[in-house]
């Protein structure tokens, strides 16, 4: 996928979530997510905080977290910001930095793609709403997601299954299949529950219960 295709949907994705979040009251926005341990604030905050951190914060968030691993860091880091940021400012930030394309130091301009899609998932599931994601965002994300599978903690499933899509020409890995929407399909790579009434095959038995 191109830069400026990969931003845009980056962007439209984004908006969406802020359009979401603008229609949630204080009562959903302290639902817990698909994340363990974050709420709707904390997820939310997350997503709008990527094009906010340069290399002085990466710097800044080490420093706080030495000794500690990779997915420790993120939790901490995501809760210290959440507490510093009322609904009104975490949605002020969208208004700022939703069509920003600066991303975190370290990290690809794919990162802030599979953190709109998928925190949008993270936070719409759980409260009984739907999101459809694009079928080639979702791929572009997929793609990415099947890389970083050891933050994920997905890189033992995903080396003993294969991932089919079944709207859109993408296809990944060896072993008995996973056929399904790519948007499932991302989910499932980047370690959440996916809808399994959307998916089929043999494959489906080696998924974690």
């Amino acid at each position: 996928m191109d830069s400026t295709t990969l931003w845009a949907h980056v962007h439209a994705e984004r908006a969406a979530l802020a359009a979401l979040l603008h229609d949630l009251d204080e009562a959903a926005w302290s639902h817990e997510t698909l994340c363990p341990g974050w709420t709707v604030h904390d997820v939310a905050t997350h997503v709008i905080a990527t094009p906010q951190i340069g290399w002085r914060e990466v710097g800044a968030m080490a420093a706080r977290n030495l000794g500690r691993s990779y997915d420790t860091m993120i939790f901490r880091e995501v809760r210290r910001l959440a507490a510093t940021r009322t609904r009104e400012q975490v949605l002020a930030d969208y208004d700022t930095y939703a069509t920003s394309t600066r991303h975190t130091p370290v990290t690809t301009s794919v990162e802030p793609l599979i953190d709109a899609l998928v925190h949008h998932q993270d936070i719409v599931r759980p409260l009984g709403r739907t999101r459809t994601m694009a079928p080639d965002a979702a791929a572009a994300a997929a793609e990415r997601v099947r890389r970083l599978a050891p933050l994920m903690g997905t890189s033992r499933l995903l080396r003993s299954i294969r991932l089919v899509a079944s709207d859109v020409d993408w296809t990944r890995g060896r072993g008995p299949d996973v056929r399904g929407p790519v948007q499932e399909l991302l989910m499932l790579a980047s370690g959440r529950r996916p809808d399994l009434t959307l998916l089929e095959g043999d494959g489906l038995a080696l998924l974690p219960r």
